[in-house]
């Protein structure tokens, strides 16, 4: 392996672990702590209003991270210049976005049925304007190559949201309510507060945000606040689609949060209000994460290979073969996790939560065409057709609010899982047609097809042949699998050569 691969490889890894462990620390989180303190209406709050800092995200970036990386490679670039100038520009327009915010912070309470959360609400806009602000000084570590830094302080602040997550939600509440330590309640009690719920989450949130300021020191040290409206200008404009792609994206990733909240009926799901349905839908969808965590290592691994091989004169055939295994693997995971959702549900620790275990299946399947979107995107990457990932980001995003629109209020959650697979499942399709006319791949899209359909019919039979016994249920269950694994071995082993 050459100096450079090694070197793209290393840093691909330091890049990829700390949000692939974030994500994973996340969602053990909720597993172990979240899901034993908060009923599904408290946990409601937290996917909705994580569902709009999702959306104000990309708005507060405005693109700007991309083309700073864009105008830093141009020859003849001042790099101190662009640096001051950009980061000004976001230091300026995130204040002021964030100034609006808590400004109008009342009616914009109220317009997303949030109205007793305004504290909350002002915190999240803080904690954008941070996001933001330090995402510059980020981008400018990537660009100096400094991957253990930036890997170093995005992992410094996981752990410490980790951390006071578990101070806060298990020591404090299990010493204030008795559970351990009773002896030391009077003092918990001087600063804990139970009735804050998951206020205390947006609050750790937003204090580990601050602590970033101080560990990217370095990168402001140097910094001159320098705002130029004219510079900005062809920044913005390279930037302006790029916001939008966004915009595209976290409507398949997060609207359906928000559409539920104002689609579902009262009363839909009898005792349960609409922000516990969401709060149901939210904790249920962690239970994907073993193909997000799949899919997410794929990408930083995949990228890089896909770049370095395309020269080779057998790429596509690379590409397909490797299109293969993943989409093996990954429907493994589908079949192991959906049959064995007794076992898996008890990572759940509030039964509140166990009524919405049905769209987990439905999710994995949508999570996994995701994953063969990925895939198939390499096409329009290799072609500098970019703006063809555009057009697909919206046909999904349509695909997601009208089916959302005409699902949820007859199926309620169920129908914003079958809305997430529809858009996945569409943006799969039509990657694939198209990307066959610009860069054809030999794909086994039939034994690809077979495999996903086998994979089903082995979920629907854990599902609905009845096995009265726990012990030969879960005997029935693991030989579901196995029947798979054999499947892939009898079909995919390699032929037996015989030396003569």
């Amino acid at each position: 392996m050459s100096s450079v691969a090694k070197k793209l490889l290393g840093q691909t890894a330091a890049y990829g672990i700390s949000s692939i462990v974030g994500r994973l620390l996340n969602f053990l989180l909720f597993f172990l702590i979240h899901s034993a303190v908060f009923k599904p209406e408290e946990y409601g709050i937290i996917g909705s209003l994580y569902a709009y800092v999702a959306f104000f995200n990309v708005l507060y970036t405005l693109g700007l991270e991309t083309a700073f990386f864009r105008y830093a490679n141009r020859p003849g670039t001042d790099f101190k210049m662009l640096y001051n100038r950009v980061l000004s520009f976001i230091i300026f327009t995130s204040l002021l976005f964030t100034g609006g915010i808590l400004f109008f912070i009342k009616p914009i309470a109220a317009a997303i049925n949030f109205p007793d959360q305004k504290l909350f609400i002002s915190w999240l806009a803080i904690i954008l304007a941070i996001d933001a602000i330090t995402a510059i000084p980020f981008a400018r570590l990537r660009l100096e190559n400094k991957a253990i830094k930036f890997a170093g302080i995005k992992m410094a602040n996981i752990f410490i949201t980790i951390g006071a997550n578990i101070f806060i939600f298990w020591v404090c509440h299990g010493i204030y309510f008795g559970s351990f330590l009773p002896s030391l309640k009077p003092l918990v009690s001087t600063f804990y507060r139970p009735e804050w719920g998951v206020g205390y989450i947006f609050l750790i949130n937003l204090v580990a945000n601050l602590l970033l300021i101080p560990m990217l020191w370095r990168e402001f040290r140097g910094f001159r606040f320098n705002l130029d409206f004219t510079f900005m200008k062809p920044l913005l404009q390279y930037g302006y689609p790029l916001m939008i792609m966004g915009f595209a994206g976290m409507v398949n990733e997060v609207l359906d949060r928000i559409l539920l909240l104002e689609l579902l009926p009262p009363d839909f799901y009898p005792g349960v209000t609409t922000k516990g349905a969401v709060g149901v839908y939210n904790g249920c969808y962690k239970l994907a994460m073993f193909m997000t965590l799949a899919i997410q290592a794929f990408r930083y691994a995949g990228e890089p290979f896909f770049f370095s091989q395309a020269k080779e004169k057998n790429s596509p055939a690379t590409f397909a073969l490797v299109m293969k295994w993943f989409v093996l693997v990954c429907t493994f995971i589908f079949i192991f996790v959906s049959v064995n959702l007794e076992d898996f549900k008890l990572l759940i620790r509030d039964p509140d939560y166990y009524q919405g275990l049905t769209i987990v299946p439905i999710l994995l399947l949508a999570n996994l065409f995701l994953g063969i979107y990925y895939n198939l995107s390499i096409w329009f990457k290799l072609t500098d057709k970019t703006h063809m990932g555009t057009y697909i980001s919206f046909g999904g995003a349509a695909v997601t609010i009208i089916l959302n629109i005409l699902l949820i209020p007859v199926l309620g959650y169920m129908g914003s899982a079958w809305a997430t697979l529809a858009c996945y499942f569409s943006m799969a399709l039509t990657c694939y047609l198209i990307g066959q006319k610009y860069y054809p791949i030999p794909y086994p899209v039939g034994a690809i097809m077979g495999y996903l359909a086998v994979a089903v019919l082995l979920v629907l039979a854990a599902f609905y042949i009845p096995v009265p016994n726990s012990i030969w249920r879960h005997i029935f269950h693991l030989a579901l699998c196995a029947a798979f694994l054999l499947l892939v071995w009898v079909i995919e082993k390699p032929p037996i050569r015989i030396k003569k």
